[in-house]
């Protein structure tokens, strides 16, 4: 793994993106909403760690609003009340350390300037750069990639109307500075905004390593497992039995890491998956089943944009491929697939059949084993299964340890964002 050349932002925009599976109605808006607010703090002087700060909350400003409806209430511009998933996304983003300022700038984000003086926030000081980036996001929801300079009259006038209620009087005033530059409005739409971004926050800005890389992958899975109550568990308990069957398979300290990173952000692209579908209780029609096959695609693009995690992607990627060519998305054979690939889809499948779901208990220790039986030889390793069969109760109860765990802070988050 190359831990030194992974940074904070690679990761950020990583997530971003996974963000943007939800719908495509939501392409590029964080990633706008970026680039909108960063050009308010240059043009406000603000010092650079503040604006990366702030650049980077920018494109995970959205990360607590964990289903579809949230996402898209978000895009509507006159908001009468503070939305929740502005709360939910700093309890997210606080708890990894690295992001806890940005997670600050996030809480207040839908806060109104008039609103954000008033008595409900007398002990909570709004700081300046939420009051930004709630301006900058208000600005993106009132673009279109159609015609964008013969928008900028119309998005100007909707925002000076606004101007000192809802909006900072002085960051309208910066705002219609930079708003005269085609430049700034060509570059809100353009294909490589994400290297415009890249060039504005500084790739040394943190980089991640060893337990680092591994809390950022905790907080990947709270993001992908809590828009349901019924997955909210399942990336730690995967992640925890691919650990201890790589240390039985005579991995070391630091690819048992990496495979329990693998755990974490295995089932990244189920964002793109409506939840009504992960959590239907019956059998899934043939429509239903082809989105469910889509996110391990997703799971593969969204992370083969950091080198650096190549060989922890296709371990996550690779989990519902099978040994005899038949899995999905890629239809890989047995000798594309790796050993930490093999450990993670009995890793993948023995979670899966042991943990309570919505329409069926987990299956007890003789049923899980014998269809682990079944699958070995023509869709999982029959030497990672006879591993997992060997010690059984020693996964077992690392999974059940895991899962327990995961579900208490998932109880502690909900009460914490209620």
């Amino acid at each position: 793994m190359q831990e030194d050349h992974i940074s904070v932002f690679d990761m950020v925009m990583c997530l971003s993106d996974a963000l943007d599976l939800i719908s495509p109605a939501l392409v590029n808006h964080h990633k706008r909403v970026a680039y909108i607010a960063d050009s308010i703090a240059r043009e406000l002087g603000m010092p650079e760690e503040e604006r990366v700060n702030l650049l980077l909350a920018g494109a995970l400003h959205d990360t607590g609003a964990l289903s579809l409806k949230e996402r898209l209430d978000a895009l509507q511009f006159e908001i009468a009340e503070p939305l929740k998933h502005a709360e939910q996304g700093y309890v997210l983003l606080k708890r990894f350390k690295p992001f806890q300022k940005m997670s600050a700038i996030v809480r207040f984000h839908h806060t109104y300037w008039e609103r954000g003086r008033g008595e409900e926030f007398q002990n909570m000081k709004v700081p300046l750069a939420s009051h930004i980036l709630h301006l900058a996001d208000r600005v993106s929801v009132l673009l279109s990639e159609n015609n964008i300079l013969g928008q900028v009259r119309n998005i100007r006038d909707n925002i000076n109307k606004h101007k000192g209620t809802m909006f900072v009087p002085e960051l309208v005033e910066a705002f219609d500075n930079i708003s005269a530059r085609e430049c700034f409005w060509l570059d809100c739409i353009s294909p490589y905004l994400t290297d415009i971004l890249a060039r504005r926050a500084p790739t040394h800005y943190v980089e991640l390593k060893g337990e680092l890389l591994f809390q950022l992958a905790k907080l990947f899975s709270r993001v992908i497992d809590f828009r349901s109550r019924f997955t909210a568990t399942h990336s730690s308990g995967v992640a925890a039995c691919a650990s201890v069957l790589a240390r039985l398979a005579g991995f070391s300290e630091k690819e048992c890491l990496m495979i329990e990173i693998s755990g974490y952000l295995h089932d990244l692209g189920k964002l793109a998956v409506p939840p009504e579908i992960l959590e239907k209780p019956s059998k899934l029609n043939s429509n239903e089943f082809n989105q469910i096959k889509s996110h391990t695609y997703y799971t593969f693009r969204v992370l083969e944009t950091i080198p650096g995690l190549k060989e922890i992607n296709t371990w996550a990627s690779f989990h519902h491929e099978r040994l005899d060519g038949r899995g999905y998305p890629f239809h890989c054979k047995s000798d594309e697939l790796s050993l930490g690939s093999r450990i993670l889809s009995v890793a993948d499948v023995f979670t899966a059949i042991t943990e309570d779901r919505p329409y069926r208990k987990g299956m007890g220790s003789n049923e899980a084993r014998r269809v682990l039986q079944q699958m070995a030889g023509g869709a999982l390793d029959p030497y990672i299964v006879s591993i997992l069969n060997s010690n059984f109760n020693k996964v077992d109860e690392a999974r059940r340890a895991a899962q327990l765990a995961a579900e208490r802070e998932y109880e502690r988050l909900r009460n914490e964002m209620e």
